[in-house]
C-alpha cells in the first residue's frame, strides 16, 4: 500500500499558469464588412481581457500562426481541417470555476482538459482531479461535403467569456466564416456542480455529410484518489441510466464492451468522484467500453479503469443541435438528489433489489441523521447497537431453535446409532421425532436468511458511503478506507503490506459468537460440512478479506457481534430455561400432531423411496 506522503514541494508542482492570446486577422486584402467584423472581434478581445491573463500576444498577419514554419506543412495542416478557418490558433485555456468546481476549456478542441474539485483531497493531500495532463478527451467526428472526415480535438476555437446574470457563459467557436460555425457553449452556475453544455452547429448544413454519421466520443483514465488502488478499482464503473429509467453497468473486475439504446446519462464513476455527461435528447445508440488497469496492488498505479464512449448524433437539416450537462463533482447522495431532473443519485453503487433499496432510504438517511450531530465513529456505534436491537427478535427466535436442537441431540444420536446402516430409515425417523417435538431444522435458517439483506446492504453503505470519506475515528485516520497499526516491510498474498486493527478485532469477536452457536450446538454428520472447521476458517478469511476494505465496514462487525454475543447471554441466563424447553417438547410429543402438506409430501416420498429400496433387493 502507498504511505502517505508529506511532502509539501510535491503539490506546489502542480501550480500552473494560464492566459489567453490575442486574436489574428485571416485576410491580406479585408473588404470594408470585414473590417467592420475585425474591429468588432478586436473590441471583444479588448473586453475578454479585462476578464482574463492575457499571456502572450501576437502581431496581425497575413495567416494564422499555427506554429508551423513550413508553408507545405501549413497547407497540408489546412487541407485535413477542410474548409474550416481560424482567427486564433492557439492552445490556451479559458477558466471557469465557481466554489465548488475549477474547469479549464482550451481553445485547441473547445474541450474541458482540467477539472479540479475545488473542496476535496486525495489520500496523500493532493487536489482531486478528474481530468487532467491529458486523461480525457471529447470531440465530434464527422465527415465533409467533399469527404474528409474531421475531428474536433484536431480544431481550434474561438473563445468568448460573457455573464448570464451570475452565471458565467463560454462560447467556444470552431468558425468557416462569422455566419458559419460549430459551437460549444458552458454555462456555470454559482455554488453548482452542474454545468450547462450546448452542442450546435450553424450553417454548415452544405459543408457537414448528413448522409454519413456524426460521432461524439468521450473518453477518460479515471485517476487515482485512495490510498489502496484495488479497493478503489473495485467502486469505479462506468454506469449508464436508458430513458426508461433502467440503469446498466459494465463489468467493474474485468474489461467489457456493450452496444446500447437510448442512452440518458453516461456516468464514469471514479469510486467517491464522478465524470457524467447527461442529455435532455437520448442518445439513440452507444458503444460502450471499460478497460481494466489495475492488475495488483501497485504504489506507482496512477489510473485505475479506461472509459470510452462513441455516440451517433442526430443530423437535422444538417444541423447539430443538443442540449446537455456535465457534472464533475462527488458521488454523493445529498449533491446527486438535487438533480431530480436526470436522477443522478441512481448511478451511486447502492447494491442491488431489496437490498440497494434498505441501503438508499433506511441506512443512508439514517446514518447522515446520527453524524449530523455525533461524531462520524460514534454514529457507527450508535447505528450498530440500534440496528441489533431492532433485530433482536430474529436472534431469540434463532437461539430458540438451537436451544430445542440442543435438547433434541441425545435423542438423534440414539436413532443414528440405531439406524447407522439405514440412511433413508434414519432420516424419516428423525423428522418425525421433529413433528412429534414441535421442532423445525429449518427454524434456525430463517432467521439467518432475514438478515441477509440487512448484512448486504450494510456490506454496500460503508465502503460506497461519502459522507464517511476522510473521516477519522480513533486510529482510524480514514473510516471509508482501512486503518494501519503497523506497516510490514513486505507484502502477503491476498492480505497486504500492512496490518489493520479493525478486522483482527472483528475476527476475533466473530469467532466466539461461533463458538456460541456452532462449536456446541451442531456436531459433525455425514454427509454435512464439517462445522468446526468453518468456526475456524469463516473469521481467517474474514481477517485477510477485511484487511484492505473501510475501517468504517470492519467497525461495525465487530460492534455488532459483541452485542450480539450480548444479546445471546441475556437470553441464555435469563429468558430462556432449558429444563422447561425440554419439558415442553416432551408434552409436545404426547399430544396427536397433524401434518402439514409438505410434512405428508415429505413422509409419502420417504416411503415410495423405501419400498423401491426393498423391491430392488429382491
Amino acid at each position: 500500500m502507498e504511505e502517505k506522503k508529506l511532502d509539501i514541494n510535491s503539490i506546489i508542482g502542480f501550480v500552473l499558469i494560464f492566459g489567453i492570446l490575442l486574436f489574428m486577422f485571416y485576410q491580406n486584402q479585408p473588404t470594408p464588412e470585414e473590417i467592420e467584423a475585425k474591429k468588432a472581434e478586436q473590441e471583444q478581445v479588448e473586453a475578454d481581457a479585462q476578464v482574463q491573463e492575457v499571456e502572450q500576444e501576437r502581431p496581425v498577419q497575413q495567416q494564422p500562426d499555427l506554429n508551423i514554419q513550413d508553408s507545405t506543412e501549413i497547407a497540408n495542416y489546412k487541407n485535413t481541417i477542410g474548409a474550416f478557418g481560424y482567427t486564433a490558433a492557439s492552445d490556451a485555456v479559458t477558466l471557469l470555476e465557481n466554489e465548488l468546481v475549477q474547469l479549464k476549456i482550451s481553445n485547441k478542441g473547445g474541450q474541458i482538459v482540467e477539472a479540479k474539485m475545488k473542496n476535496f483531497v486525495t489520500y496523500d493531500s493532493v487536489p482531486v482531479y478528474l481530468v487532467k495532463d491529458g486523461n480525457a478527451s471529447f470531440a465530434l467526428n464527422f465527415s465533409t461535403s467533399d469527404n474528409r472526415v474531421l475531428h474536433t480535438e484536431q480544431l481550434f476555437f474561438e473563445p468568448e467569456l460573457t455573464q448570464n446574470g451570475n452565471n458565467q457563459v463560454l462560447s467556444m467557436k470552431a468558425k468557416v466564416s462569422p455566419t458559419q460555425f460549430l459551437e460549444f457553449r458552458y454555462e456555470m452556475k454559482p455554488d453548482d456542480y452542474l454545468v450547462d453544455f450546448t452542442l450546435r452547429s450553424q450553417g454548415l448544413d452544405r459543408i457537414i455529410n448528413s448522409s454519413a454519421p456524426v460521432t461524439l466520443d468521450w473518453k477518460l483514465k479515471g485517476i487515482r484518489h485512495n490510498k489502496s488502488v484495488q479497493y478503489e478499482n473495485r467502486y469505479t464503473r462506468l454506469t449508464y441510466r436508458h430513458e426508461d429509467g433502467k440503469i446498466s453497468k459494465l463489468s467493474e473486475t474485468s474489461d467489457d464492451e456493450e452496444t446500447e439504446e437510448n442512452i440518458e446519462w453516461l456516468s464514469y464513476r471514479q469510486h467517491f468522484f464522478s465524470s457524467i455527461l447527461a442529455t435532455k435528447t437520448p442518445f439513440k445508440t452507444g458503444q460502450l467500453n471499460s478497460k481494466n488497469l489495475v492488475e495488483e496492488e501497485d504504489k506507482a498505479e496512477k489510473f485505475t479503469k479506461e472509459y470510452s464512449s462513441s455516440v451517433p448524433l442526430n443530423v437535422e437539416g444538417g444541423e447539430l443541435s443538443y442540449n446537455m450537462n456535465w457534472y464533475y463533482g462527488p458521488t454523493d447522495i445529498k449533491v446527486l438528489s438535487q438533480y431530480k431532473e436526470y436522477a443522478l443519485a441512481d448511478s451511486i453503487p447502492y447494491g442491488w433489489g431489496i437490498f440497494g433499496w434498505i441501503n438508499r432510504y433506511v441506512f443512508t438517511p439514517f446514518y447522515s441523521f446520527l453524524s449530523s450531530f455525533l461524531p462520524f465513529g460514534i454514529a457507527i456505534v450508535v447505528m450498530t447497537i440500534l440496528v441489533r436491537l431492532a433485530m433482536s427478535p430474529v436472534t431469540y427466535k434463532s437461539y430458540l431453535s438451537q436451544a430445542k436442537m440442543k435438547v433434541l441431540k441425545p435423542e438423534i444420536t440414539e436413532l443414528g446409532e440405531k439406524y447407522k446402516d439405514n440412511a433413508m430409515k434414519k432420516q424419516q425417523e428423525t423428522m418425525k421425532l421433529y413433528n412429534k417435538a414441535g421442532v423445525s431444522p429449518m427454524s434456525g435458517c430463517i432467521p439467518a436468511l432475514l438478515q441477509l439483506p440487512i448484512f448486504y446492504a450494510l456490506f454496500m453503505f460503508f465502503p460506497t458511503s461519502f459522507a464517511l470519506r476522510q473521516k477519522s475515528f480513533l486510529w482510524a485516520e480514514d473510516l471509508s478506507s482501512y486503518d494501519t497499526i503497523f506497516n510490514l516491510p513486505f507484502a502477503i498474498p491476498f492480505y497486504g503490506d500492512h496490518v489493520s486493527l479493525f478486522p483482527i478485532l472483528a475476527s476475533v469477536a466473530i469467532f466466539f459468537y461461533m463458538t456460541m452457536t456452532t462449536g456446541q450446538n451442531m456436531p459433525t454428520q455425514p454427509g454435512m460440512p464439517n462445522m468446526k472447521f468453518i468456526m475456524y476458517l469463516s473469521p481467517l478469511l474474514m481477517l485477510f478479506f477485511f484487511n484492505n476494505y473501510a475501517s468504517g465496514l470492519s467497525l461495525y462487525y465487530f460492534v455488532s457481534n459483541l452485542i450480539t454475543i450480548f444479546i445471546m447471554l441475556t437470553i441464555k441466563k435469563f429468558i430462556l430455561d432449558e429444563d422447561k424447553i425440554h419439558a415442553q417438547i416432551q408434552e409436545n410429543k404426547k399430544k396427536p400432531k397433524k401434518e402439514n402438506k409438505f410434512q405428508k409430501k415429505m413422509r409419502e416420498m420417504m416411503e415410495q423411496a423405501e419400498t423401491q429400496k426393498k423391491v430392488g433387493k429382491r
